[in-house]
């Protein structure tokens, strides 16, 4: 798993349950070849180009699904899949109850498992008799203005610099002089009490740029300084940087949200980790930020917030909550508030009909409207 992140399962329970020693051992490395390679390589072979951590991930769940399948027809294990057995699968989903949605995410996840096949091992590319249509669905979870607010405000109150002991003479002697500047105080009037005042402005910074222009994991990911142009109070995301790359980006941030950003990149010159790295933001543990670690920061911050949700281990009938919910909020609003073009650049879509889904009203505006009837 060294090249792949690691909340992508190369095993899933289900399919772990089923197998033998040797034969997990040999599902194992057939997945890991195939999942670094998409990881990697599978959007664009020929220039290095892989497809985000997040389709990777939803791929390896699905392609899991569909060999323990082949494994139910085949009365066995086996990793020798035809394209006979992908034809198959996908006339049993279009006779299934799933969405045409599901049922369209399951045959673009085969079509690159074959493109690998080609591309790696000289295989003849699929070429599937089905088809699915999938059009744009409506966000079914979202933050509402209020709990964007509330979000907004327990972001403010997350995170701390490091610890006074925790110092080295020479970390501190470079922290005193931050802490100076931010209390705009003497350098030798700074007292370790100081330390206690100063929060961080790393997950500030990366949840209000998130809530201004709805940054999909894999962005928070990918974002470097060079996006940065506090001046302009915009991020200028090159195409090649964008989850969806066609063209150059340059969504628009709030004025106090390009002042927090400056803070942080104040504050992030202080920590080693950044030395020689452009990752604009990091995990303690000096990685770039994945769809997990961000799902439970969100999680955290409603907790603190006192917005109800529910994690992966609750099975209470509140709502899943997820970092792409601050994504959909600045879709709904914005697409409410401007227009569809307006929307459309912000949240960095190729298509208009891509962010057709947020054009319904929200649910504060539906409200007020039965209030007046």
């Amino acid at each position: 798993m060294a090249n792949l992140p690691e909340d992508i399962k190369l095993v899933p329970k289900p399919a772990e349950k089923q197998l033998n020693q040797r034969q997990l051992l040999d599902y194992e490395t057939h997945r890991e070849t195939y999942l670094e390679w998409l990881y990697h390589l599978g959007k664009n072979p020929d220039q290095a180009e892989g497809y985000s951590q997040s389709t990777v991930k939803r791929d390896a769940y699905r392609l899991d699904q569909f060999y323990r399948w082949v494994w139910s027809q085949e009365d066995g294990y086996t990793t020798s899949i035809t394209h006979t057995h992908a034809g198959n699968y996908i006339d049993h989903l279009a006779y299934g109850e799933n969405s045409n949605s599901h049922k369209s995410k399951c045959l673009k996840a085969l079509k690159r498992y074959f493109k690998w096949r080609h591309h790696e091992r000289s295989s003849e590319l699929w070429k599937p008799k089905r088809s699915f249509s999938s059009e744009p669905t409506q966000p079914q979870n979202y933050l509402t203005l209020e709990e964007r607010q509330k979000v907004r405000e327990a972001a403010l109150e997350y995170g701390s610099i490091p610890a006074y002991n925790d110092l080295s003479p020479e970390e501190r002697d470079r922290w005193k002089a931050y802490i100076a500047q931010r209390l705009d105080k003497p350098k030798t009037q700074v007292k370790p009490s100081d330390w206690q005042r100063m929060n961080s402005w790393k997950i500030p910074s990366m949840v209000m740029v998130s809530l201004d222009v709805g940054l999909r994991p894999v962005e928070v990911e990918r974002a470097v300084v060079q996006w940065v142009d506090v001046e302009n109070a915009v991020l200028r995301i090159p195409k090649q940087d964008s989850a969806k790359n066609r063209d150059n980006w340059t969504p628009a941030l709030r004025r106090d949200t390009a002042k927090i950003l400056s803070r942080w990149l104040d504050e992030r010159s202080q920590y080693s980790k950044y030395n020689d790295r452009d990752e604009l933001w990091l995990t303690r543990y000096s990685n770039p930020y994945g769809s997990s670690s961000l799902k439970r920061i969100l999680e955290s911050l409603c907790t603190e917030a006192g917005i109800p949700h529910r994690n992966d281990d609750s099975t209470s009938s509140e709502r899943g909550m997820s970092w792409y919910a601050i994504r959909h909020s600045v879709g709904t609003y914005m697409r409410h508030a401007e227009d569809l073009k307006a929307a459309k650049e912000q949240l960095r879509h190729k298509s208009e009909i891509t962010t057709m889904k947020y054009d319904h009203a929200p649910v504060e505006e539906r409200r007020n409207a039965l209030d007046h009837m």
